[in-house]
């Protein structure tokens, strides 16, 4: 990926994820810490380790936020090579801008919602990244099948991971963690995969061969 892209996408995870903006910095660090140590004590999110999804979270929040204050570096093999736009992390973690977030949402809601169930849904706009992390760690190391031996407790929750667009294949992606594809047998399909094969064909990103 080019810098304008880079600099496209990282934008564009700023809006998209509005008042749950995660840096992605710490975010690498700790997705590299968790592939390094799955399922163990070091790992900076298993299931299995606490008491509950709460415990998991907290423990990750806690992990994230030496990281992304930068409080604490990370050990050398989790270093370098992720991005970084120090501008927009510094923009995106404030609470000014993601009260603001919040009530852009509620205005919305309050503009176009057509029912009073639909602002049940307000707290899932509120906590979108945390909300995906939990259910991806906690369901994607708990619940399922596996189809590899990865020493750890790693699952492929969904078949086809409408839900999470993928990311449900855990078991899958701890084997073969440089592959894009998630999906890997007949009956599995990762929704990802093809959106990912358009923007290497229009040179977007490239592929690279694993």
């Amino acid at each position: 990926m080019n810098p304008f892209w880079e600099k496209f996408f990282y934008t564009i995870t700023f809006l998209s994820q509005g008042s749950s903006f995660l840096n992605p910095r710490a975010y690498a660090i700790l997705h590299r810490m968790h592939h390094a140590f799955s399922d163990t004590e070091k790992d900076p999110h298993s299931p299995h380790f606490v008491k509950d999804v709460w415990g998991m979270m907290i423990q990750t929040k806690n992990i994230y936020l030496n990281y992304a204050k930068y409080n604490e570096e990370p050990e050398e093999q989790f270093r370098d090579n992720y991005p970084s736009w120090p501008l927009i992390d510094k923009i995106g973690d404030s609470w000014i801008t993601r009260m603001v977030f919040i009530s852009f949402y509620i205005w919305f809601y309050v503009t176009f919602a057509t029912a009073w169930w639909m602002f049940l849904l307000l707290p899932i706009h509120f906590l979108m990244g945390p909300l995906h992390g939990a259910i991806v760690n906690w369901c994607g190391h708990k619940y399922g099948y596996s189809n590899h031996d990865n020493n750890d407790h790693s699952k492929n929750s969904l078949p086809l991971d409408f839900l999470m667009m993928g990311e449900l294949f855990q078991n899958n992606h701890h084997k073969k963690p440089n592959n894009p594809n998630f999906a890997s047998k007949w009956f599995e399909f990762d929704p990802t995969y093809p959106l990912m094969k358009v923007m290497h064909w229009l040179h977007i990103i490239r592929i690279r061969k694993t």
